[in-house]
């Protein structure tokens, strides 16, 4: 029984709860509905005055925490700002937010929209957040709360760092929003959050608001993945999860089998598949899909796609697989995944639309839509055709007849009102616009994906379908780690819509079904750091404090918190290493002589070795220069790969470029491409002569197309491998490994020490090895605890003493109370307003007039390098027919050449060089080509063209306050930003 005292307490508790929770209480009569704990909860500590982290998963609701801190900004008069990653959900929010609060209310600023940038409250990307406080901009005044959507983007490698600057710069007397995904050291991220911004509460919930059920499609069949030990399906997450589940046994004996190819393999499909048009599925209510009460199906009866669109159902009381069994879908005896309009069709039949199907590549994506349209299907009634048709005729209108090729319109209409459609970055954002509205308006039914979908666009989804678990990083392929796992699956069964979600993941080739079931259930997604200081930033910090205060401010970051914490484990590791070594050590020896002296000898041949064919690589390389300054026009080439691959035929050869010769090559595709030494490994081989045209009539794409075709017509007979001819007529230079006097001497050393003899040498040799890897991982543990002491502050100084080098900072005069401060000077000024991955560079571009006298297209194409950064490796430039633009790109990469030296010589990670692989196509388009003729010969996709534009764009602003490039830069603007450009910068 409870003491007077503590009821009194909590009586007091609860009085002073209801005096706070005024405006929470105002706000939640917006909803028809209860909040959820975990909201309720931060609008409280919002509302007491303090900061919040919501972490909680997709579609829980975190939003709503958002909208409370603009509820309460706007009732206590004060402004507040909604940053969001990237510019489609800026534009989202925007409009949500016009529609609750009215538009004289709602500003948005993007790097190249500004619509009421003073009102009471501004949707914003975080870029801009960034920029307004490093330039301290009377838009801040009266800021009082900041909410910060998707925060977890803070570990993006090539953005991240920003939205640690605008945490750790922005006012003490700011509330801070922060909304994340769950992660898994959301505790770790609220600690740096108390520490650098005051009280912080951290709100956790990793409860899903809608049930997900997890399922494997074996080829025709739909199986559950978890089931209870009495073999019925189970929620594996959110409302009614069962922890007492198990992987469905069904899954692992029909991946078993081994079995012929049956006729879908190869052969004819069943007659009614082709043309259907319509699913048992289609008109059931949201929500009503496959999980039908427990005592009327078990998780091992399958569900099994007719293929006809007639009746279908789940697996009655028969033994699974006693009928003709469709998954028995193999090449080979290895499992073969469903093909993709049939796992549409499986999805449809079983009221599991709409659905999102990731494909991790652009081209799977596209490729998903033509196999759909080939086999007819078609998920769209009449009524839903004339809807989807009037949104295209209203939305597509704009563009232009001779664009609607290049962009595919035709096939992008005939899928979309046969409702599926692609959703990737190669495609032009108004398309993918037209995609999200018409699948949240339930007309589109699948959308086949990239995994960018899921980031934070509202698209509504009953099913998620992955068709790999593994998928490409930009380095190589990986398996998906559970954190992506569970940011793709969170988009099946938005609240408010749906009453259940589906995750649906096909089965294929080793297809490991526990681990799958560990995949959807682990819960491990870390945030870490990608915060670096850049000399943007550095130049802004030393102009608003001195060293010292700068200093103190990079090691505030989240990403010197986290080293600070790794040390501590770093150093247990160290010491088991240590011991480790000690063991290992003690066990290299040898009765027949010293053991150490052996492997020292073969360490020393590897050495040799490796220097050799170095050596025979800078061989091949003066053999490749030469070989270029001898080339001549009209010549036929053998290239032997590397960047350059393939035939082609020389256009001109200019011997004095710096860091030539450079060869203009056509390639057999009719486009222009350059060569320089270092694009191959080896020298090319003359293979043939081709007469060519006048050098001004190849400015002509059909002049190009034509001389093309000649050339591939001259090449008839050859072998299809360039590089197979390369090593008939040139190859490379011989190997010195043979002859060479210190190898051989290392060889015989080896050969006759006493070593060489014993009986247990290999066993021996294994213990070594064994001790050198554990002494080099001790070695490399010791360096990372060395670096990460203060690593943040000794980057600053490196950084600093380069910036000084390079005239960017100077010495304050005089000097202050504490010693040398350090200033920037008015270069440095100007790099304070360059926000670019290549800032430094740029900014030498400028001091030293590299880009002076180019005209506006010239400028364009210039910068295109200067933002551009190369998905593939393989995309050679294409020569630009302006001698002041290619001296222009020239000195940029001099300028490039010799930053990188500075920056190694100061320790720093070099510079990219600028990219002019897409150049040629931005010059075209400022020149006034219309897009298909910019894009003309070329292989980008239109979306990547017309956001690499943006970037050119933002960029060509940036310099409009340089005194001399300014009114260039304007001009250039206005030849970039137009067409399909300016449309997509405009909506």
């Amino acid at each position: 029984m409870t003491s007077p005292a503590d009821r009194y307490a909590r009586w007091q508790a609860e009085v002073q709860q209801e005096r706070t929770s005024v405006e929470l209480t105002a706000f939640t009569a917006r909803y028809p509905f209860t909040l959820d704990d975990f909201q309720l909860a931060a609008g409280r500590a919002l509302e007491g005055g303090s900061s919040v982290l919501v972490a909680a998963p997709t579609g829980a609701g975190k939003t709503v925490v958002g909208e409370f801190a603009v509820h309460l900004a706007l009732a206590r008069g004060h402004k507040v700002f909604y940053t969001a990653p990237i510019k489609a959900l800026s534009n989202q929010k925007f409009g949500e937010l016009v529609d609750w609060l009215g538009a004289d209310r709602v500003g948005l600023l993007t790097g190249d929209t500004s619509i009421r940038p003073d009102a009471e409250v501004v949707v914003m990307t975080t870029e801009v957040l960034r920029n307004m406080l490093y330039a301290d901009s009377d838009l801040l005044v009266g800021l009082g709360f900041v909410v910060m959507d998707e925060v977890h983007y803070l570990a993006d490698r090539m953005r991240g760092p920003v939205w640690e600057e605008v945490i750790i710069h922005l006012h003490d007397s700011v509330r801070l929003v922060s909304l994340s995904a769950t992660v898994s050291n959301a505790e770790e991220f609220g600690a740096w959050l108390q520490e650098v911004r005051g009280s912080t509460e951290i709100i956790v919930s990793e409860t899903r608001p809608v049930p997900l059920w997890q399922h494997v499609v074996v080829g025709d069949e739909l199986l559950d993945l978890f089931v209870d030990a009495h073999g019925e399906a189970v929620v594996s997450q959110g409302p009614g999860a069962r922890a007492d589940r198990r992987v469905n046994p069904e899954i692992e004996r029909v991946t078993s089998f081994s079995l012929p190819v049956d006729e879908r393999s190869g052969g004819a499909r069943d007659s009614g598949y082709r043309g259907r048009k319509g699913t048992g599925g289609r008109h059931r209510p949201r929500g009503s899909g496959q999980h039908r009460p427990p005592h009327q199906r078990k998780g091992r009866g399958p569900y099994r796609s007719s293929g006809h669109g007639g009746d279908s159902g789940w697996g009655g009381g028969g033994r699974p697989g006693s009928g003709p069994h469709r998954h028995e879908d193999r090449a080979g005896g290895a499992l073969r995944p469903a093909r993709r309009p049939d796992v549409v069709e499986l999805l449809d039949d079983a009221a599991l639309l709409p659905a999102i199907m990731f494909i991790f590549s652009r081209a799977g994506c596209d490729g998903a839509v033509q196999q759909c349209t080939r086999a007819r299907l078609r998920l769209t009634d009449d009524r839903e055709r004339r809807e989807i048709r009037a949104v295209l005729d209203e939305q597509l209108g704009g563009i232009g007849v001779e664009d609607e090729e290049v962009l595919s319109l035709d096939t992008f209409r005939r899928a979309a009102l046969d409702g599926f459609a692609a959703h990737h970055a190669g495609m032009l954002p108004l398309l993918k616009s037209v995609v999200e509205a018409l699948f949240a308006r339930g007309l589109i039914k699948v959308v086949f994906a990239t995994e960018t979908l899921a980031l934070g666009i509202n698209m509504p989804a009953r099913s998620v379908v992955l068709e790999k678990l593994v998928k490409f990083n930009g380095v190589d392929h990986a398996d998906l780690t559970p954190g992506e796992f569970t940011q793709l699956t969170g988009r099946a069964g938005r609240r408010g819509i749906d009453t259940e979600g589906h995750a649906v993941v096909l089965a294929g080739p080793r297809f490991d079904a526990p681990a799958v079931a560990s995949l959807a259930s682990k819960r491990t997604y870390p945030l870490r750091s990608a915060f670096r200081p850049t000399p943007n930033m550095a130049v802004n910090l030393l102009d608003r404090f001195d060293l010292s205060r700068a200093r103190e401010t990079l090691e505030t970051s989240f990403a010197q918190f986290q080293a600070d914490r790794s040390v501590v484990g770093l150093a247990r590791r160290a010491r088991e290493l240590e011991d480790t070594a000690e063991d290992y050590r003690a066990a290299v020896t040898c009765e027949r002589g010293d053991l150490l002296e052996y492997a020292r000898i073969q360490e020393a041949i590897t050495d040799r070795e490796k220097s050799l064919s170095r050596e025979r690589a800078a061989r091949d390389r003066d053999r490749t220069r030469n070989v270029l300054g001898d080339l001549r026009r009209g010549e036929v080439i053998a290239l032997p790969g590397g960047k350059r691959r393939g035939y082609a035929v020389v256009l001109e050869v200019d011997r004095a470029v710096l860091g030539g010769p450079q060869v203009d090559l056509l390639d057999t595709e009719g486009r222009r491409r350059s060569l320089r030494p270092g694009d191959v490994p080896s020298p090319p081989a003359v293979i043939d002569t081709l007469r060519l045209p006048r050098q001004d009539s190849l400015g002509s794409g059909r002049v190009r197309k034509d001389t093309a075709a000649a050339l591939r017509q001259r090449l008839a007979g050859q072998d299809d491998d360039a590089r197979a001819e390369v090593r008939r007529r040139a190859g490379r230079s011989p190997s010195t490994a043979a002859t060479d006097e210190q190898l051989l001497a290392l060889r015989e050393q080896l050969a006759a020490h006493p070593c060489t003899a014993c009986p247990d040498l290999e066993s021996h040799l294994r213990w070594m090895g064994r001790w050198r890897k554990s002494r080099a991982e001790l070695e490399g543990v010791q360096r990372r605890i060395r670096g990460r002491t203060s690593s943040l502050a000794r980057q600053f100084d490196r950084l600093t003493d380069l910036l000084s080098e390079l005239g960017y900072l100077a010495p304050e005069v005089p000097a202050g109370p504490a010693g040398e401060e350090l200033r920037p000077t008015a270069s440095g000024l100007r790099l304070r307003r360059l926000f670019s991955d290549r800032d430094l560079l740029i900014a030498q571009c400028l001091e030293h007039g590299a880009w002076r006298g180019l005209d506006p297209a010239g400028l364009a194409a210039v910068v295109s390098a200067a933002v551009h950064e190369t998905r593939r490796d393989d995309r050679a430039p294409e020569l630009i027919p302006d001698p002041a633009v290619d001296a222009a790109l020239a000195a940029s990469m001099r300028l490039a050449a010799a930053l990188q030296s500075a920056e190694a010589r100061h320790g720093l990670t070099p510079t990219t060089a600028p990219d002019p692989a897409i150049a040629a196509i931005v010059h075209r388009w400022a020149r006034g080509a219309h897009l298909a003729a910019a894009l003309e010969g070329n292989d980008l996709p239109p979306g990547d063209f017309v956001r690499h534009c943006r970037q050119v764009i933002d960029l060509l602003d940036q310099l409009t306050a340089d005194e001399e490039l300014g009114p260039v830069a304007r001009q250039s603007i206005r030849a970039v930003r137009r067409g399909l450009v300016a449309q997509e910068i405009d909506r």
